[in-house]
């Protein structure tokens, strides 16, 4: 009654859905993964963003990698600024997703040594090349308060460190370049400055990342795992009816009884 399921188009379908059953079962649990990462992350965000400021010496130092756990936490920063190594990013987006520069100047700390502050966005001149106007540093000893961020790599960002740049102009921000541009000894990461707001607005204080929505993460999830479920009931559905269809044309093509004789 079945043997039509070891015929090579059944063969063939039915290993389409044994591979298509566990492929669909990893791509849910990949989409339930980024739903428990994107919670996880707003969670830290929204924790960190909270918590009252501390100095940012008490959170990074030279050469340390800022963990995660210490992404977007609230610092405060108290020195000078040192505009004569002020450099801008390269190829950043404001909040309305014009394309630009962040501005990035070294404050000098009382003990001599420099924390990196990105003071903000500007938008880009009429020449790449050209150094941008930016909006000049407050002068004398100044209190910044940010959020503290790691170093730039090309791996976390997907942003190529390309050489031969415009002088003052670079792609990542790295406390290791920044050090050797300045001669002196910089804490690792940097500010993303929160205040105070600059005069005119500008630079553009970067908003604080989005850490209220979650995407659709966890539907897609059940979406995959839907369509896992799916395969086995349409595997069923269409054997009965090739099963149904057979039987069919098998009574169809059976010979009528020849006719009684008397």
């Amino acid at each position: 009654m079945y043997r039509f399921l070891l015929s090579r188009q059944w063969v063939i379908l039915t290993l389409i859905g044994l591979v298509l059953i566990p492929t669909m079962i990893e791509l849910g649990f990949w989409q339930f993964h980024r739903h428990q990462h994107r919670v996880a992350q707003n969670t830290l965000i929204a924790k960190n963003l909270e918590a009252k400021p501390l100095p940012v010496t008490g959170l990074t130092s030279p050469g340390h990698t800022v963990p995660r756990a210490d992404y977007w936490r609230q610092a405060t920063a108290t020195g000078t600024y040192d505009t004569s190594h002020e450099v801008v990013v390269r190829r950043r987006t404001s909040a309305d997703d014009r394309v630009g520069f962040h501005v990035l100047t070294p404050l000098i700390l009382a003990d001599g040594r420099a924390v990196l502050i990105n003071r903000g966005w500007i938008p880009a001149a009429a020449d790449q090349r050209a150094f941008p106007s930016v909006p000049p540093a407050p002068k004398g000893t100044v209190t910044v308060t940010g959020r503290l961020k790691a170093d730039e790599t090309t791996k976390a960002s997907g942003i190529k460190d390309l050489a031969g740049l415009p002088s003052r102009q670079v792609m990542l921000i790295s406390s290791a370049q920044q050090a050797k541009a300045l001669g002196r000894t910089v804490l690792g990461g940097y500010l993303e400055q929160t205040a105070p707001e600059p005069a005119g607005s500008s630079p553009e204080l970067i908003p604080d990342p989005d850490h209220d929505s979650i995407g659709a993460h966890m539907a897609y999830a059940v979406q995959w795992w839907l369509f896992t479920a799916a395969v086995p009931v349409g595997w069923v559905i269409l054997v009965r009816r090739e099963k149904r269809d057979r039987a069919a044309a098998a009574a169809q093509d059976a010979p009528e009884p020849a006719p009684a004789t008397v």
